[in-house]
């Protein structure tokens, strides 16, 4: 039987230039290579979903106009993989890096075949979303690798005390299987599901889930690297690049989407990367902590009103800031530039923590950043009911920045208040904003769909009705 290693070794032995590189070139090239594939391939995958009418239409529960191609995850997981064989495997071969065994690699590669052919099929034809959190479950135990009594791949049962030195321990001090391990275990299934709808759940409007993730993956490989765990900063690249090349085909207006197949693989993959080094828990926690807020106070309001937390409804947060005037490349803007501005924070944090003596000081920062995060959030809630007051409570939402439009015309969101009640006068009314631009958009439409009928234009039954969220 041809084990892993034996893999990797031939990999390696395939591309004799790794063994010559020097270090920082592999990061380098990595994540340019992942880059240029899945920009190129994105054409290929978009152009599949044209021929094939592989599309997400427009709906209630959507806020573009037109139909457009939703399989581009497909393009960055293929990306992900070769560029991966190509440069992670032999970065193996470098004597500081530290951390990532060979095991973690291919565990997350087949955890993420798993979740990407299962979603797939989501993206295809719809599915139930307990169906989607089985293949979750399945791809965080894949991650796990309980064999032999012991956890082999991905276990969080500690993290680093803020208040004082030493670890907080979640039960267990080790990777063995016992009821001890049961806290850390719920621990480490919580992070994997949660990061990967986390991540599907902001991928709610053009460019933002791709953006957001792209930018805490270059932090992830920066500071992987301040740390001297090389292979770790090499995946995080290649990982940071294939995102990115995305995101040119992905920017309002969109011309494809990643899919729920691209975005559980992204989430997936930050889950595996928070894990796998030093301090990088509080990373994902800085960088994404207005996303996972937002997630876990719609999921508690939604309880709260006797729902389940996949119900459908608009109270995320960029479905408020849209609501609240801002357009969608404004709310990417804000979000890009809140989760760099962390990335710079922790970045300068991780090089304190470097001296010793400055160690548990950095932990105690990134504590306090964390809650600063926290302080963000509810900042832009207040700022969002203060612009909802001001316009006397009768915002509305009407034809949000949709794909296949720009910003700056028919597809700029649009807020007007209530609309009159329908009367004689009704048929004489001037046309709204968001009503002149529908011829436009439908001329956008026949020019981006080429051979897609425009009678197509109409909602499918079956998907949406089975794509709901946050298992969506």
């Amino acid at each position: 039987m041809v084990q892993a290693g034996d893999l990797q070794l031939t990999v390696a032995a395939l591309l004799p230039v790794a063994s010559w590189l020097p270090p920082l070139a592999l990061p380098l090239l990595g994540g340019i290579a992942a880059f240029v594939l899945t920009y190129l391939l994105t054409f290929a995958v978009r152009s599949l979903c044209l021929r094939m009418g592989w599309l997400d239409y427009p709906s209630e529960r959507r806020v573009h106009t037109v139909p457009v191609p939703r399989l581009g995850g497909v393009a960055i997981f293929l990306s992900f993989v070769i560029a991966s064989l190509l440069f992670y495997t032999p970065a193996h071969n470098i004597p500081t890096s530290l951390y990532v065994e060979s095991t973690v690699y291919w565990l997350f590669l087949l955890a993420s075949l798993l979740l990407v052919a299962v979603h797939l099929i989501d993206d295809l034809i719809g599915l139930k979303p307990l169906i989607k959190l089985l293949a979750q479950t399945v791809a965080a135990a894949i991650l796990l690798a309980p064999w032999g009594g012991r956890f082999h791949g991905i276990f969080l049962f500690s993290f680093n005390n803020p208040f004082a030195p030493g670890l907080v321990y979640l039960g267990v001090h080790d990777n063995a299987i016992t009821l001890a391990a049961i806290p850390a275990l719920c621990f480490t299934w919580f992070w994997m599901v949660g990061m990967m709808n986390t991540v599907n759940l902001i991928d709610g409007v053009d460019g933002l889930a791709a953006g957001v993730v792209g930018i805490t993956g270059f932090f992830t490989a920066l500071i992987s690297w301040v740390f001297h765990q090389e292979s770790i900063a090499v995946l995080a690249a290649i990982f940071t690049g294939a995102v990115l090349g995305f995101l040119p085909h992905n920017w309002n207006p969109a011309r494809i989407f990643m899919g729920d197949t691209g975005a559980m693989f992204l989430g997936l993959g930050l889950a595996v990367m928070s894990t796998i080094g030093g301090a990088k828990l509080a990373l994902a926690l800085m960088l994404l902590g207005v996303p996972i807020l937002d997630v876990a106070v719609v999921a508690i309001n939604r309880i709260r009103h006797g729902q389940r937390p996949w119900h459908y409804d608009k109270t995320h947060l960029h479905h408020r800031l849209m609501a609240a005037g801002l357009t969608v490349k404004q709310i990417c803007y804000l979000f890009y530039g809140v989760t760099f501005s962390f990335g710079v924070l922790a970045a300068g944090l991780s090089i304190l923590s470097l001296d010793i003596a400055n160690r548990q000081n950095a932990h105690l920062f990134k504590f306090i950043s964390i809650l600063l995060v926290v302080l963000i959030m509810v900042v832009l809630i207040v700022w969002i009911d203060y612009r909802q007051r001001q316009r006397g409570g009768r915002l509305q939402l009407n034809g949000p920045a949709p794909s296949g439009s720009s910003d700056s015309a028919a597809g700029k969101t649009v807020l007007r208040e209530a609309a009159p009640p329908a009367g004689p006068l009704a048929s004489a009314s001037p046309p709204t904003e968001a009503q002149a631009g529908d011829d436009s958009r439908v001329q956008q439409a026949s020019h981006d769909l080429g051979p897609v009928q425009l009678d197509s234009l109409r909602p499918r039954s079956g998907i949406d009705q089975a794509r709901e969220s946050p298992l969506a």
